[in-house]
This record gives structure tokens, C-alpha cells and sequence, in this order.
């Protein structure tokens, strides 16, 4: 069928206008997003999806400024990645560094015992007459049976439960055959700390950590519900401290006062320098597993 002129002009006009129409439309939903706008979640939600790299972990402060740390790792093509992730939140992301490698506290040695590997305990818990301890999520992964000793002859207990990544904590149920299990932490100078409650940390919190490597050694809060990027997974909701670690003080008590505050996770640094540490927040654990303090 022929066209006249006329309509073919029409016609052009026609499909110039809708082509111009669509590429106003995509330019409008490719307009830049004020960072401002958006909230701290969204913000997260973006690096959890875009930037999960080991040897990273951010949380929120108080203003809602998103913190994003790496660590010595983090170099090349990994730290291009990162950057190219966070600049687009400008000024509400602040990249941190990190010295050191961020890891998971574990190592051979002493305290508790399991594999080839030993951790810290944590706190004892129970479930009415029914006694267990909790521990690192990522040192119930690794063994079944925990032991007092490097030659393993005095069993303590069988992990009865793990959660790592996502999640880092455990816990063991004790032997019937065990039972010096007091409701303590242990302070390594001949004295201990009764734990009467479990709570919540909070920015500033002064609190201290006892671990089986370094002992006892203080500081404060620094962020919670905070995410880390471990090489064996990602781990979030956790509680950022100043206080130093090192190798074997994994699952290790946080604790403020009589109050249980969360199991050692991972950090970076080490108590000769100083370090950053990262802890599971144990009220989740106890929650989990239906089991309390004494």
C-alpha cells in the first residue's frame, strides 16, 4: 500500500517522538540518586550486595555515617572494587584502614581444645539442669568433642549446636562426667568475675574481653551491628570494640561488669600494638538455643 508524503511525515514525526519520549524516560531513570535521601540500610544493603570482599566490614554511627574498613589485604583490584562501590554514597561513607588481616581468632595452644585447634570459652549456660557453654560459631564448625587439655584425655563436653558464617556462635554441652563449670570469667589473676546477666551492648560501653592467648584486656563499644567480611564467609550484627585479641581468644567472653555482652569473633591487630575486635552479641546465642546464665 502506498503512503502519501504527508503521512509519511506523520509517520516519522511519530516514531522520532516515541524514540525521544523512551530516551527522556531512560535518562530520567538514570538520574543520580542524592545520597543524602538515603537511608543507612539502603546504604548497606548496596555494600552487602556489591562489596562483600574478605578483609572488609562496615557498620553505622550515631549520625547515620556509614564506617567501611579493610584491612592489608585489601589492595589492587580489590580495593578499586571498594571505592568504586562506596564514592557513589560520597560523603556518607567513610573508608577506614585497617592494619593487619582481619581474621577469625583461632590457633593451637591451650584452653579449649577441639581438632587441631583451640579456642576460649565463653560463658557457662544452662537449661534447667542441663549445663553447656557457648563459644565461637566458627570453633564449633571445626570439632565435635572440647577438651581442657592439649592431649585431650579430660573431654568437657560435644558441640551441640554452630552458626558461622551469618552467625558466630556455638555452643558445647557439658560431660556429666565434667562438672566444674561455675558461672564465672575467668580475670588470669587469680581471680574471676561472677556473670549474673546477659545484655545488649551500647556505643561508648567501657567493657573487657578474657580470652585464653592475651588474658584480660579493656576498652569500649565502637559500633554495633556491625558486618564483616571474613575469607570463610560473612558475618553481621555484631558488636566493634577497640579491645585487642589475638590467635586462640576466639569465643572468648565480652563482658561489662556482671553482665555477659558476646563471644570473640575476629579483628585485626594484636595486644602488643593494639587492634580492632569484632564480638557476637550472646544474647542471640542464648536466645537461640533456649539457655541463660547463672
Amino acid at each position: 500500500m502506498n503512503m502519501s508524503p504527508f503521512r509519511r511525515t506523520t509517520a516519522v514525526l511519530a516514531v522520532a517522538g516515541l524514540a525521544a519520549a523512551g530516551l527522556l524516560a531512560s535518562q530520567a531513570s538514570a538520574a543520580p540518586v542524592n545520597p543524602a535521601t538515603l537511608s543507612a540500610s539502603a546504604i548497606t544493603s548496596t555494600l552487602s550486595k556489591d562489596a562483600t570482599i574478605p578483609g572488609t566490614a562496615w557498620q553505622t554511627d550515631p549520625n547515620g555515617r556509614i564506617i567501611v574498613s579493610y584491612d592489608d589485604t585489601v589492595t589492587g583490584a580489590k580495593l578499586s572494587k571498594l571505592t568504586g562501590v562506596t564514592k557513589q554514597f560520597g560523603s556518607r561513607v567513610t573508608l577506614e584502614k585497617m592494619s593487619g588481616k582481619l581474621t577469625k581468632y583461632i590457633a593451637g595452644g591451650d584452653a579449649i581444645y577441639g581438632g587441631q585447634y583451640r579456642c576460649s570459652l565463653g560463658f557457662n549456660v544452662r537449661s534447667g539442669s542441663t549445663y553447656y557453654f557457648l563459644t565461637a560459631g566458627h570453633c564449633g564448625n571445626i570439632a565435635s568433642s572440647w577438651y581442657s587439655n592439649s592431649s585431650k584425655t579430660t573431654l568437657l563436653g560435644t558441640t551441640y549446636g554452630s552458626s558461622f558464617p551469618g552467625n558466630d556462635y556455638a555452643i558445647v554441652k557439658y560431660s556429666t562426667s565434667y562438672t566444674n563449670h561455675p558461672g564465672t570469667v575467668d580475670l588470669y589473676n587469680g581471680t574471676s568475675q561472677d556473670i549474673t546477666s546477659a545484655g545488649n551492648a551500647s556505643v561508648g560501653q567501657a567493657v573487657k574481653r578474657s580470652g585464653s592467648t592475651t588474658g584480660v584486656h579493656s576498652g569500649t563499644v565502637q559500633a554495633t551491628n556491625a558486618t564483616v567480611n571474613y575469607a570463610e564467609g560473612t558475618v553481621t550484627g555484631l558488636i566493634r570494640t577497640n579491645v585487642c585479641a589475638e590467635g586462640g581468644d576466639s569465643g572468648g567472653a565480652l563482658f561489662a561488669g556482671s553482665v555477659a555482652l558476646g563471644l570473640t569473633s575476629g579483628g585485626s591487630g594484636n595486644c602488643s600494638s593494639g587492634g580492632t575486635t569484632y564480638f557476637q552479641p550472646v544474647t542471640e546465642a542464648l536466645s537461640r538455643y533456649g539457655v541463660s546464665v547463672y
